[in-house]
C-alpha cells in the first residue's frame, strides 16, 4: 500500500506531467480560460488514462511487442470516444465550448508517453495508481491557471461575478501570453515545493556505499 502510494503521489507533484515533465502543455494552455473547462479536460483525461493504463497492464503480456504502438492508439481511443460522446449526451454546452480538445485526448502526449512507459511494464495496481496521480495532478494543475486566468480575465469564477462591478477585466490573462505567464509563475512556485519535497528524503544507499570496506588504516597505525 505504502509503495501504490508512493506511484500516486509521485504523479501528483514529483513528476508532474506538466510543471515537471513540461507534456501536454498545449491543451493546457488553450482550456483553462475558464475553470469549468480545465475541470472537465482534467476529468475527461483522468477518465482515459486510468482507464488505459488498466486494460494494457492487464494484457501487457499478451501484447506483440511488433504491434505494441497501434494497440495503445485503439485502447485510448475507445475510451476517449466514449469520454467524449457521455460529455456530448449530459453536458453539450461544456462539450460545445472545449470544442476539439477532448477528441484530441487520444494523442495527448500523458496519456501515450505513461501508457508506454509505466503500465505496459508494471501490473495493474501500480498502473491505476499511476493514472490517478498523474491524471490528478493534470486536473489540479489546470484549475489553478484557469482559477487566475478566469478571475482576472473575466472577473468570474465558475461564470459567477467575483469580483466589484468597477473591476477592469484584464483581457491579457485570458490570451495566450497571459496563459504562458501564469503558467511560469505556478510552475515556479511548483517546483519549490517539490524541491522541498524532495530535500526531506534520505538517499537510497547505493551498491557501492553498502560494499564499502570499513577503513583500517587507523587500525594499521596504532
Amino acid at each position: 500500500m505504502k509503495r501504490l502510494f508512493g506511484v500516486f503521489v509521485n504523479g501528483l507533484i514529483v513528476e508532474n506531467a506538466l510543471f515537471v515533465i513540461m507534456i501536454g502543455l498545449c491543451s493546457a494552455m488553450a482550456v483553462t480560460t475558464t475553470v469549468a473547462n480545465g475541470i472537465a479536460m482534467g476529468v475527461a483525461l483522468t477518465f482515459v488514462l486510468v482507464m488505459s493504463e488498466l486494460i494494457i497492464s492487464l494484457f501487457r503480456n499478451l501484447i506483440p511487442e511488433s504491434i505494441r504502438m497501434p494497440i495503445f492508439l485503439i485502447v485510448i481511443a475507445a475510451f476517449t470516444t466514449i469520454m467524449d460522446l457521455e460529455m456530448r449526451a449530459y453536458f453539450p454546452a461544456l462539450s460545445k465550448s472545449m470544442g476539439v480538445f477532448i477528441p484530441l485526448v487520444v494523442v495527448n502526449c500523458i496519456v501515450m508517453g505513461r501508457v508506454e512507459a509505466f503500465s505496459s511494464k508494471q501490473p495493474v495496481g501500480d498502473a491505476v495508481a499511476d493514472g490517478l496521480g498523474m491524471g490528478i495532478g493534470y486536473t489540479w494543475v489546470l484549475v489553478a491557471l484557469a482559477v487566475v486566468r478566469e478571475l482576472l480575465g473575466n472577473g468570474t469564477l465558475l461564470g459567477f461575478q467575483i469580483m466589484p462591478s468597477s473591476f477592469e477585466p484584464m483581457i491579457f490573462f485570458i490570451l495566450p501570453p497571459g496563459g504562458f505567464l501564469v503558467f511560469a509563475l505556478w510552475m515556479a512556485a511548483s517546483n519549490d515545493l517539490r524541491r522541498r519535497l524532495l530535500a526531506g528524503r534520505k538517499p537510497a544507499p547505493t551498491q557501492d556505499s553498502c560494499c564499502t570496506l570499513p577503513d583500517n588504516s587507523s587500525a594499521e597505525k596504532a
